[in-house]
């Protein structure tokens, strides 16, 4: 089997999926502009998609509330360090930056709607 999606129900799915778009560098698979405002973002691998969307038949989790270590969604980085910076400047909040003893580097932010993302620098790489 082969993930396509992970699917989010969010409050402002299109503010997010901007917010993605400028700052992660995802790119638009698909975005309607009716409701329940579905849209799909790839990743630049060009084969993973998160979907954003407002779906009022269920609850909005509420992610700020959620430890980082019960949802998260990680993105590769080679520069955390420059990730931490400039996210934070475009509206993210740290929440932890640590290495771990083989050299990993994993930073953790939330984005602005409290949606923890992680940036992963593996000391040797899980996918290739």
């Amino acid at each position: 089997m082969k993930i396509e999606h992970l699917a989010l129900n969010v409050t402002q799915p299109h503010a997010v999926s901007d917010w993605y778009e400028k700052n992660l560098g995802l790119t638009v698979v698909k975005k309607m502009a009716e409701a329940p405002y579905m849209t799909f973002l790839a990743d630049d691998s060009g084969k993973v998609m998160i979907e954003l969307y407002q779906n009022s038949k269920a609850s909005v989790l509420e992610f700020g509330k959620l430890d980082p270590l019960m949802l998260h969604l990680a993105f590769v980085s080679e520069d955390p360090e420059h990730e931490k910076s400039r996210l934070v400047a475009a509206g993210a909040s740290l929440v932890s930056d640590d290495t771990l003893a083989d050299g990993t580097r994993l930073l953790m932010l939330r984005d602005p709607w409290g949606l923890a993302i992680q940036f992963c620098k593996r000391a040797k790489p899980m996918l290739t």
